[in-house]
């Protein structure tokens, strides 16, 4: 018997974070012969040695059991851990989370996460119910033919959807110095196929000026690559991306910058100036140099990538002051900022960053990239406060990815739940309704190879560059696929297609993963069914805000409710060998079905199928 269920709002309310000061209700229900009748709830802010000792009051008789509650509220912000102290005549036991019962005695045992955010937390309103498209720019689509390019040492194909360069030059290097010539006129020309894809956000890889065609290594914050195009044609893109009600979120890379740049210039591509090449440059104090000026401090050890100090004073004025990068992009029409990896970025340069952004527009968006839990993130050795309302509004959802493509391919619903619920038990409201839920990135395998190719492990480049699935294996990544994207896009959060998901691409770990988009070749049953998804969300507002209920979890079958005041939907993938029929709620009344049949004995649902059924609550 469980005496605590920390995710069941008979024994916590409210579910999940609490705002700063907001009364938080605990109930335990204890075995009457344990022979406790002063049970204590031991309250304490993580890292910190301080404890508060709330006594609970008795409640109720309930069968063999008695029931307590302890009642209290919290005025700081922070990330708090708890668990309950029951003096007993054989000794004191305690409940905590190591075990999900009573008798966990073992030191260091993890206790029960109460987050406590700023009660004055706000995310953007047009991120909430949106529909978000991330794309790498070279490879989506080029609006003219290979053009002429500035930088001599840039290898230009003219054959678009060939396998991208993958094998080290005579240097032993992989560049990624071939460009498809992607560019911003060709995002535009395709504005209104996102519009009828359903897309209101789109994320693009980054956009200035850089020396590879990821554009990770910045070489001018302030100009667009004139690969891509212009300052003016992005802003044109801006406009006019807006007027097909999409609003446009940038890649912001802070952490580091190209070695190849204006500011750090060790190739000598920008004349003399440079951290690298002047010891008086003003760029300097940006770099951590142990032996200037080759030995310095990069990224993860890449060379190409020299880090920079982002609480540098003069570094930190360049991005968040008043004319400071953030601005200049900001004013050009932009709604929002995607953070390479936030994990990275020392707290008070987040603070900053957030301040800038949200003075510029306080609607405007501002994710980070935080691979794990951002709740209880460890990373310079603390717990980042990623989400407690002073720096960032949301997080990309790699445990939901995980969890959703694990579930598809093994059938472990009771995994997907796990880690659904303590998610959504950990992030704050505001934070759960803009979590950007992708099935694949620039980082990740495509999700059709991931779900139906041979396993990719640790085989090497030349090994990915020669996979193909055939077409058995196609059919059924496609299949799988529209599977976990039923749950992608009804979970809360907001759901990011990547671009070429959609249209049925497929590839293993970078580059095969940024291929180029297949123009005339898509898969347009699949198109039409993400589409279909989009208008079938929007037409479901509890997706927006609405609770996430747990239905029937198991067996290989995910089902669940978003349920928000008199509306409802209720989603159901079933991975088991059995067709199956689910019973509603008494108190729901069917609307509509999308993807299964319903009638009187409840919904129907296929091995191997999925339904989607809108309801009112009465």
């Amino acid at each position: 018997m469980k005496c605590y269920i920390s995710t069941d709002r008979r024994y916590k309310k409210p579910f999940g974070a609490v705002r700063q000061d907001q009364q938080v209700s605990i109930r335990i229900l204890l075995p009457r012969s344990f022979g406790c009748t002063e049970p204590r709830l031991v309250l304490y802010k993580y890292g910190e040695e301080e404890q508060v000792s709330v006594p609970m009051d008795f409640l109720s008789l309930e069968l063999d059991c008695d029931r307590y509650e302890a009642q209290f509220r919290v005025p700081d912000t922070g990330i708090y851990c708890y668990f309950f102290e029951l003096p007993c005549p054989d000794g004191v036991r305690h409940i905590r989370k190591g075990r999900g019962g009573v008798g966990c005695y073992e030191f260091g045992a993890p206790d029960y996460q109460l987050t406590v955010y700023d009660k004055y937390y706000h995310t953007p309103c047009f991120m909430k119910g949106a529909v978000m498209y991330q794309v790498f720019p070279d490879r989506f689509r080029r609006s003219k033919p290979v053009p002429n390019c500035p930088f001599p040492d840039r290898v230009l194909r003219d054959d678009w959807g060939g396998t991208p360069h993958f094998r080290p030059d005579e240097h032993g290097e992989v560049r990624n110095n071939d460009y498809f010539c992607g560019d911003i006129n060709g995002i535009a020309e395709k504005l209104p196929y996102l519009e009828r894809l359903g897309v209101d956000v789109l994320y693009l890889n980054p956009v200035f000026e850089a020396h590879s065609n990821h554009r990770y290594n910045t070489a001018d914050y302030r100009r667009i690559d004139p690969l891509l195009g212009t300052n003016e044609e992005f802003e044109s893109l801006c406009v006019q991306a807006l007027e097909h009600g999409i609003r446009i979120v940038l890649d912001g890379v802070f952490s580091h910058t190209g070695d190849d740049s204006v500011y750090f210039n060790r190739q000598g591509r920008y004349g003399d100036g440079g951290a690298y090449r002047d010891p008086e440059s003003p760029y300097r104090g940006w770099y951590q140099f142990e032996e200037y000026p080759d030995r310095y401090h990069s990224w993860w050890g890449f060379k190409t990538l020299p880090e920079v100090d982002e609480n540098n004073p003069s570094y930190t004025e360049f991005i968040c002051g008043e004319d400071g990068v953030l601005h200049h992009w900001m004013q050009r029409g932009i709604s929002g900022w995607r953070l390479d990896v936030a994990d990275e970025l020392p707290d008070t340069f987040l603070v900053n960053v957030r301040r800038r952004v949200k003075e510029e527009n306080p609607e405007a968006l501002l994710i980070g990239e935080v691979w794990e839990d951002a709740s209880h993130k460890l990373s310079y050795g603390k717990l980042r406060p990623y989400l407690l309302g002073q720096q960032l509004d949301s997080v990309m959802n790699y445990p939901f990815k995980d969890a959703i493509l694990d579930f598809v391919r093994t059938g472990c619903a009771e995994g997907l739940l796990q880690t659904v619920l303590s998610i959504l038990e950990n992030y704050p409201k505001p934070a759960v309704d803009c979590l950007m839920n992708s099935l694949s990135t620039h980082d990740t395998q495509r999700a059709i190879t991931l779900l139906a190719g041979a396993p990719c492990r640790d085989q090497d480049r030349e090994w990915q560059a020669a996979q193909r699935l055939d077409g058995l294996q196609y059919q059924n990544g496609v299949h799988l696929f529209q599977l976990a994207s039923v749950l992608q896009f009804f979970l809360p959060g907001v759901p990011c297609i990547y671009y070429g998901d959609e249209a049925g691409m497929t590839g293993y770990k970078d580059p095969f993963n940024r291929g180029c988009y297949p123009w005339g070749q898509e898969n347009r049953e699949l198109i039409a069914f993400i589409a279909a998804l989009g208008r079938t969300r929007k037409a479901c507002p509890a997706t927006a805000e609405g609770r996430f209920i747990p239905y029937y979890c198991e067996n290989g079958v995910f089902s669940f409710l978003r349920k928000r005041s008199h509306e409802a939907v209720f989603v159901c993938v079933n991975r088991s060998a059995e067709n199956l029929v689910l019973q509603l709620p008494e108190n729901l009344r069917v609307l509509d079905a999308f993807g299964a049949y319903t009638d009187e004995d409840g919904v129907f649902v296929s091995r191997d199928g999925y339904a989607i059924v809108r309801c009112s609550v009465e």
